[in-house]
């Protein structure tokens, strides 16, 4: 039986440096300390996007392993000690348990994991988002998986040519369904075009039944049942020989969308593709920023990275996203700029219409008393 190798990548602000904007170096060589001199691991790499540390770590314990998780939550209440050390911002926010429990999942860092027998050649893109929520990737993910203008190969490359099936989560109430592309396209529309409640969690292969790529979907919010920052997801995606190419998983970045965050996660802005010394937001702490790392994966070794958005080809995506800023800016507090008032249950709209609702008359009971 062939070898099984799980990534795992593993993601939680633990300290914002300066404000929500970075990481401090202290915190993230202190992760790889720890990391270092793990037997569990075969390989790892530690970097962060904004004010997230993003763990990579390869093994051949499985998804969902306690130990690995076990490993991670370690990894960042050490990186807390340091972030309260130096009076960092939000020390400790992501981490929303006082204790491990046997799974990370639930208390407040983002997972994606993907198990795989290598290939000849096993080439990884893993994306890495700050200040935005999960539901950022359904735009990417459509693009890439089943849409022939974006990708090529869906239409031309006899081993894609059969299509995707896709996993869609319903944040909200905890369930799941199929999707199969292109058959289902246009009902699957219906459910990621609201990327606020609904993500695409996993995408397999059609015709071998292989996963092709993974995201993160948890939702801090949600967990604590109180504004703790937006999600900041990670993705994986499997590239080339069956899969999409290197190319056509970059190229819906090219064009940027727009996704809930930025400030205070309360309003909408352009995912700006942006190499690693580009990734801190500071502009109304935005715009929200996502990274590209590409791997070989060799025996389990992460071979890389390669800074994928380091190229000037994403030049004119960068200048767009500041346009695209500069108006959505201009609206302040209006919508579309800020989020609908049902995403903004986690801010101060609830002290607000508290605090006010003795003013609110009922026009209904207004009009019955007249007659």
């Amino acid at each position: 039986m062939e070898k099984k190798i799980t990534l795992s990548v593993i993601k939680a602000d633990v300290g914002g440096f300066v404000g929500h904007s970075g990481v401090h170096p202290e915190l993230l060589e202190k992760a790889r300390g720890i990391l270092s001199g793990s037997p569990l691991l075969i390989d790892f790499h530690v970097t962060h996007v904004g004010d997230d540390i993003n763990l990579m770590l390869t093994h051949e314990l499985g998804r969902n392993n306690g130990e690995i998780h076990q490993l991670a939550w370690d990894t960042f209440v050490a990186c807390t000690e340091v972030a309260k050390k130096l009076k960092l911002y939000g020390a400790g926010q992501d981490l929303l348990g006082d204790a491990f429990s046997g799974n990370i999942k639930g208390l407040g860092p983002g997972v994606a994991e993907i198990e795989v027998v290598e290939r000849k050649s096993e080439p990884m893109i893993v994306l890495m988002a700050d200040k935005t929520e999960p539901g950022a990737w359904n735009y990417p993910l459509y693009k890439i998986f089943a849409d022939p203008f974006n990708t090529i190969g869906l239409v031309i490359d006899p081993s894609m040519h059969g299509g995707f099936n896709f996993e869609v989560r319903d944040l909200i109430d905890n369930k799941k369904i199929m999707f199969s592309a292109p058959e289902d396209i246009y009902d699957m529309l219906v459910f990621i075009g609201a990327p606020g409640r609904y993500a695409i969690k996993r995408i397999f292969h059609k015709a071998s039944g292989q996963i092709a790529a993974v995201s993160s979907t948890q939702r801090l919010n949600l967990m604590a049942g109180r504004y703790v920052g937006k999600d900041d997801p990670v993705c994986i995606i499997r590239c080339q020989s069956g899969f999409p190419a290197v190319g056509e998983v970059l190229e819906p970045f090219a064009h940027p969308h727009l996704v809930a965050g930025w400030m205070r996660g309360s309003h909408h802005g352009p995912l700006m593709p942006v190499p690693l010394s580009q990734c801190c937001p500071t502009r109304f702490d935005g715009p929200p920023r996502v990274i590209a790392l590409g791997f070989q994966l060799a025996g389990g070794k992460l071979i890389g990275p390669q800074d994928m958005f380091d190229d000037p080809a994403f030049d004119e995506a960068r200048k767009l996203c500041n346009q695209i800023a500069d108006y959505m800016r201009s609206l302040g507090p209006f919508e579309p700029h800020r989020l609908p008032l049902d995403e903004m249950e986690y801010t101060t709209m609830p002290l607000v219409m508290k605090k006010l609702k003795d003013r609110f008359i009922d026009l209904r009971t207004t009009k019955a008393k007249k007659k």
